[in-house]
């Protein structure tokens, strides 16, 4: 695999060693509401090279446009040509050669405005991956200034062949898929095709990226036949395909006179969608289990039931008392979770240094233990403010927004590089600032705690994820208690360190391994902007976290020039800043704007099985008698991420998952998304990670948050 390649400039054209793609329109009559009008990247291929169809195959990505357009002016998704088989090893892909375009048709509404000089600025940023043998993934931001009262019919002749290539819908042919006795291949039926394709060998083009074994269909599993009028084939079966949907779309291409099926792009192509034989709906399985159906409806009501109002209704003590508790524990289990660690170290150097003075440490244990019970109540606060208002948040919102990542990015970039000693406040601050940590050590104790707190909030501990997915349901009063608890609980193992001196002997003396200690603890900090930039990655792409990179480099030679005395100090300052701000102004939206959400009927699976979590997903698996296990989790999330890695990585876990004929789905919450909110809420959750084992006919099986491999198992054996 190669490196990316990109294009800086902002044009119409953009060319790579590869292939040179532009940005092309058609507006025969103007453009103006109502008149046609249509929009296309136009992909010229150096000789061997290929990008994508939507289904890509056995490898390989689409290629992705994402428009900019003006007010009154609405862009349809890519009337894509029909592609090509390309082989490449043992694989097949579909994708494109030579030159294609990929058009688009926009809409002009009746509230288009033209700018004043009469003209329309088009913008698009595209992505595609361009392969050979390597594969190089580029893009490039494009645009267009057009007329608005001219006729441009430049690229109609490309247009008109994009048409002719597309493929011509025949939905209403009688087709369907029907499972064979083998369980690894299925029957496809086609009627209704067109007279020119009687009797010829077609090429088979799948919609679903991970239904069907896409090599198998140039070998000798691919089996078609004329059946008179019938055209029929047996196609062999994805091993890693997921849940089969209620129906399939397809495209069937005729090949030109005189050339390989396999390998040319047709002559003349049909789109078809056909009913899957087998896949049950809820009507089916009212006629088929009457049982069955009730369970599920029964169940459905009691989610309904379960569901929190729009306004909160009392708790009873019992069930308040409970959440009370469970904040509490899950609180004090909070200070073992990975990301706590640099903040714990950082209080463990404080306490030694401070370990002579009974007083001042139970006046700063204290001072610490009221910034963390007093940020828990504000971010509580924030969190049911949101919610009163409409929005569909849970607990670790604030790190689904990018913005806040790269903020504490940056916090404790410059938290490392002072424990490392590349400066001190004295340094680049007036000393009276600087040293207000050490005139002011009870406050410099409460900042220490609201830090913890916003490394720790996005790791919930057992016992916290059902606390909170309660107070989110109380009144706000009720609520706000229960996130002092949780405070209260992060908070006792300090203050029972500062508040026992014979835990404290067991510190060694101050002397000059503190500095070394110190030193040593700016690793962690370090280790924590690389996983806060591998998160801002997962929410923003990697030019987010090249970017957020380039600026935490600029913020780190900043402090160093601050460092420095006289002339230099002022020059380089000035420099870093100028180069910070340019940086920023240029490239800062790659940090803030969201990357493309994949569809779950588009993402791939991984070796494992996962698929991407969503609610008409669910349904549908359930519908089919099929138990699903759902992993809710994010990347910001250090227990969701070491839970992946270990118990759900575990062999026996998977194979128990396939025997089962468990479907796995993997619900990303790393940015904002109110449906899988809402499913957490129906679950009495609040936050992440989130196990649920669900089965037709048996209530939600909710797994604890440090998940272990016996009690997958344990739950596995009740379906």
């Amino acid at each position: 695999m190669g490196g990316a390649a990109s294009a800086a400039v902002v044009s119409g054209t953009v060319t790579t060693p590869r292939v040179q793609a532009q940005l092309v329109a058609l507006a025969p009559q103007g453009i103006a509401p109502g008149q046609p009008l249509k929009l296309g990247l136009r992909i010229k291929h150096q000789p061997d090279w290929h990008t994508y169809w939507k289904n890509a195959g056995d490898s390989g990505l689409p290629t992705q446009l994402d428009w900019q357009l003006p007010h009154g002016m609405q862009a349809a998704e890519i009337d894509w040509p029909t592609p090509q088989q390309i082989r490449v090893g043992d694989m097949l892909n579909y994708g494109y050669e030579g030159t294609v375009l990929l058009p688009v048709d926009v809409q002009v509404t009746p509230d288009f405005q033209p700018r004043g000089d009469g003209t329309v600025d088009i913008r698009l940023k595209a992505s595609w991956l361009v392969c050979r043998v390597e594969c190089i993934p580029e893009e490039g931001q494009f645009a267009l200034s057009l007329p608005t009262d001219v006729a441009d019919t430049m690229w109609a002749a490309d247009f008109a062949q994009a048409h002719a290539q597309a493929p011509q819908g025949l939905e209403a042919a009688p087709s369907r898929f029907s499972a064979l006795p083998s369980g690894d291949r299925v029957r496809l039926r086609v009627h209704g095709l067109p007279a020119a394709a009687h009797g010829q060998t077609l090429a088979f083009y799948p919609e679903s990226a991970d239904t069907f074994h896409h090599a198998a269909v140039l070998g000798k599993d691919w089996q078609q036949a004329w059946e008179g009028n019938v055209w029929t084939a047996e196609l062999p079966l994805s091993a890693l395909r997921g849940a089969t949907p209620a129906q399939l779309s397809f495209v069937l291409g005729l090949p030109a006179a005189g050339t390989d099926v396999a390998h040319a792009p047709p002559a003349q192509s049909w789109r078809i969608t056909a009913p899957v034989e087998g896949t049950w709906t809820a009507a089916d399985l009212v006629q088929v289990s009457p049982a069955l159906a009730a369970a599920l409806e029964a169940n459905q009501q009691a989610a309904a039931t379960s569901a929190p109002q729009a306004a909160a209704s009392p708790i009873n003590t019992r069930s308040w008392v409970a959440a009370l508790v469970g904040g509490l524990l899950g609180g004090l289990l909070l200070n073992l979770m990975p990301c706590v660690f640099p903040v714990l170290a950082i209080k463990l150097m404080g306490f030694a240094r401070h370990g002579a003075n009974a007083r001042a440490q139970r006046a700063n244990g204290l001072a610490y233990a009221a910034g963390v019970v007093l940020s828990f109540m504000a971010l509580g606060g924030v969190l049911l403010a949101l919610r009163a208002a409409g929005e569909q948040l849970g607990w670790g919102f604030q790190l689904q927004s990018p913005l806040v990542v790269a903020s504490l990015a940056a916090l404790f970039t410059l938290i490392g590089l002072n424990l490392a000693g590349v400066f001190e406040l004295t340094q680049v601050v007036p000393s009276r600032i600087a040293n207000l940590h050490a005139r002011h050590p009870l406050a410099d104790a409460f900042i220490s705690g609201v830090v913890a707190v916003a490394i720790a909030s996005p790791c919930t501990a057992p016992f916290m994820g059902a606390s909170l997915g309660f107070a989110v349901g109380m009144p706000a009063a009720q609520a706000l208690a229960v996130f002092a608890a949780l405070g209260v609980g992060m908070a006792i193992p300090y203050v029972l360190l500062s508040w026992v001196p014979a835990l404290l002997r067991w510190l060694p003396r101050p002397g000059a391994w503190m500095d070394t200690f110190r030193r040593a603890m700016a690793f962690p900090m370090f280790a924590t902007v690389i996983w806060l930039v591998w998160v801002l990655g997962q929410q923003s792409g990697i030019d987010g976290a090249a970017t957020l990179l380039a600026l935490l480099l600029c913020l780190a030679a900043l402090a160093w020039a601050l460092t420095l005395r006289g002339k230099t100090r002022l020059v380089l300052s000035v420099l870093v800043l100028a180069l910070a701000a340019w940086l920023a102004s240029s490239f800062g939206r790659n940090v803030v704007e969201p990357l493309p959400v994949a569809s779950a009927s588009n993402s791939a699976t991984t070796g494992t099985g996962w698929q991407a979590w969503s609610a008409s997903a669910q349904a549908e698996l359930l519908a089919q008698g099929r138990p699903v296990f759902v992993d809710y989790t994010a990347a910001w999330c250090v227990t969701c991420q070491y839970n992946k890695r270990t118990t759900l990585a575990e062999g026996d876990v998977l194979a128990a998952f396939a025997q089962r004929n468990v479907a796995l789905l993997r619900a990303d919450w790393t940015r904002r998304d109110p449906a899988i909110t809402a499913e957490l809420t129906k679950l009495g959750r609040s936050g992440v990670p989130v196990y649920v084992l669900l089965a037709p006919g048996q209530a939600p099986v909710v797994l604890s948050e440090l998940l272990s491999t016996q009690e997958v198992l344990s739950a596995l054996q009740t379906l």
